[in-house]
């Protein structure tokens, strides 16, 4: 399996636009700059903030590279303190040898801590005025006021006037001699003297910030009013990456009245340079595949730079050269495991199209490494279920249900369990048309135009029973019956067979009898969705004895349970096939 994070590695040809950004920054005539790197969620702009990053890893006599995470923030503290206070601690550290600069920052933290503490930074509420910020504003005035409204104790009382103490003096104790000046002289004071820092440390200082996408509105903005502060002092570049309709969302949100013109001029006005992270193409997603893949059957590291390089100077030249044959990928690879790599490497070629045509993954790098871990898994499972069913098989289920939803995913199972695993819609005739429509219902276009393509994407489904692949789906679907359905009697009935522990109990059989037919079948298929449910077979789960009690008095209810199990798999646990060997209606 893969993990979800940005990697610093280039497997999708972002090299170019990280190297765009690079030398901007390096260009000393384009300094003070921002530039904001532009993409959907999971596209990719965290992985070419840390490509940026490894561009300047080597000049650290001319770089300083400050890395901040918006969202850590969230929750804990102010969005533009956390950044200025981030910033200047960086700063702090490549100054601990040089005694004059390290006073100068001690002066920028006692700015911070001054705008912090007066609300500035806040709800605008004036600490130094004796009114705390924080949540409990509304409490603080009317007991400053003389009213306790709202307070519910004498010693929640007190609290509020110790915390108003206490601010007063951290002001007087922390920057008493700054206290004659207002908080935009502070301010300005802040710029001269970071300006000052700055031309001493004779580095330029690049801030990279990640992580909006997953911030409130307003944190966010309050991340990019940070910005402001800093813009146009020198040798100063800040690298934000962003989701450019998420910001517009956030200033529709904060500032109330703005209409879509002032949304996009907010934010061309604090970014100078914006650039957009590529859409992936076919022979994109084909060689992420790829990469993924190499890195999965553990090819050893000079071998993946190879293949890695190779590709990306294959996607690089796209307009003159073919795609590189799968066949001579492999060579390069040299894997011990050459058939299941091989394996893979079909099945990258043969979903790509897909992955990267799907308007409900269209490319998405986050997107496509979390269905293949979805894959993994069910993998993992029908290894350990004994299920025989192939990864692609596995993989080509998985893409159905991420683009056609959860409805049309739930409704494809129904038809896998009731048409005995091989559903009309998939089976074809001898010239390889379908010999039978899509259901009515999901012929909205773009279903529609998804599940032809999804049809003829190999391997074919139309000679493969699916039910096993019901067991594996199980977290995506939801309970096929409600016990609503069932009388006052059948759901006593169904609450007693799902607890049973004894075989031989008499009680139930004898309560059995009263139930109608189609009162057996429903709670057999209600037993069956629980048993679903379960992953640990080395013990009888609870609900099976009861499962197995109403197949022994219900040829129905026996022949569902029937082909549950062998959803289950040929490689079943000793106490399994014991009971199985006495059950007239398993088969």
């Amino acid at each position: 399996m893969w993990a979800d994070k940005e990697s610093e590695k280039d497997y999708l040809n972002f090299g170019e636009v990280a190297e765009i950004a690079t030398d901007i920054i390096a260009s000393p005539s384009m300094l003070p700059v921002s530039i904001g790197i532009f993409g959907n969620w999971g596209s990719g702009k965290s992985s070419i903030l840390k490509l940026i990053e490894n561009n300047f890893k080597n000049e650290n006599e001319k770089y300083l590279i400050i890395n901040f995470d918006a969202w850590l923030y969230q929750g804990y503290d102010d969005a533009r303190m956390s950044l200025m206070e981030t910033i200047v601690s960086n700063l702090q550290q490549e100054a601990k040898d040089n005694e004059t600069v390290l006073t100068k920052i001690k002066s920028l933290f006692s700015r911070i801590s001054y705008l912090r503490l007066v609300g500035l930074a806040g709800e605008g509420i004036a600490l130094i005025n004796g009114i705390p910020t924080g949540g409990a504003i509304a409490k603080a005035v009317n007991a400053l006021s003389g009213l306790k409204d709202g307070i519910q104790a004498e010693e929640e009382y007190q609290t509020i006037g110790t915390t108003v103490k206490s601010a007063k003096e951290k002001i007087g104790g922390i920057i008493k001699p700054l206290e004659e000046k207002s908080p935009p002289q502070h301010i300005d004071a802040f710029r001269v003297e970071y300006k000052d820092i700055i031309k001493e440390l004779e580095k330029t200082v690049v801030v990279i910030i990640d992580n909006l996408d997953r911030c409130t509105p307003v944190n966010a903005i309050q991340t990019l009013e940070a910005i402001r502060l800093f813009l146009f002092l020198q040798n100063t570049a800040f690298v934000i990456a962003a989701d450019e309709d998420m910001i517009r969302s956030a200033v529709k949100e904060c500032f109330k009245g703005s209409n879509e013109q002032h949304q996009i001029d907010y934010l061309d006005k604090l970014i100078q340079v914006p650039v957009r992270v590529p859409k992936l193409g076919i022979r994109e997603v084909r060689a992420y595949l790829f990469m993924l893949y190499a890195v999965e059957h553990e090819i050893e590291e000079n071998k993946v730079e190879e293949l890695r390089l190779l590709l990306e100077n294959n996607m690089r030249s796209s307009w003159k050269d073919e795609p590189i044959d799968r066949e001579k990928l492999l060579k390069i690879l040299d894997a011990n495991d050459k058939d299941n790599l091989s394996k893979s490497y079909l099945l990258a070629d043969r979903t790509s199209l897909l992955l990267t045509n799907s308007t409900a993954i269209q490319g998405n790098p986050r997107i496509i490494k979390r269905l293949l871990n979805i894959v993994k898994m069910r993998s993992q499972t029908a290894k350990r279920r004994g299920i025989s069913l192939d990864e692609t098989i596995i993989t080509k289920l998985v893409i159905f249900e991420r683009c056609v939803g959860s409805e049309i995913t739930s409704d494809f199972y129904r038809l896998v369990d009731t048409e005995n695993g091989k559903p009309a819609f998939l089976q074809l005739d001898y010239k390889g048309k379908a010999k039978a429509k899509i259901p009515e219902a999901w012929k909205n276009e773009s279903v529609k135009a998804f599940v032809a393509d999804w049809l003829k994407l190999e391997p074919l489904l139309n000679k493969v029973d699916l039910r096993p692949a019901l067991y594996l789906s199980r977290e995506t679907r939801a309970l096929s019956i409600s016990t609503k359905e069932l009388s006052s009697e059948a759901k006593d009935i169904l609450v007693a067979l799902s607890k049973v522990k004894n075989m031989s109990t008499l009680s139930i059989s004898e309560k059995l009898k009263s139930l109608m037919p189609d009162e057996e079948v429903k709670i057999m298929e209600t037993l069956i969705e629980q048993l679903r449910q379960i992953s640990d077979w080395s013990k009888i789960p609870e609900g099976f004895n009861g499962a197995c009690i109403l197949a022994d008095i219900s040829d129905n209810a026996g022949k569902l349970l029937n082909d549950f199990i062998h959803e289950l798999g040929t490689q079943k646990n000793p106490w399994l096939e014991n009971r199985l060997k006495t059950s007239k209606w398993y088969r």
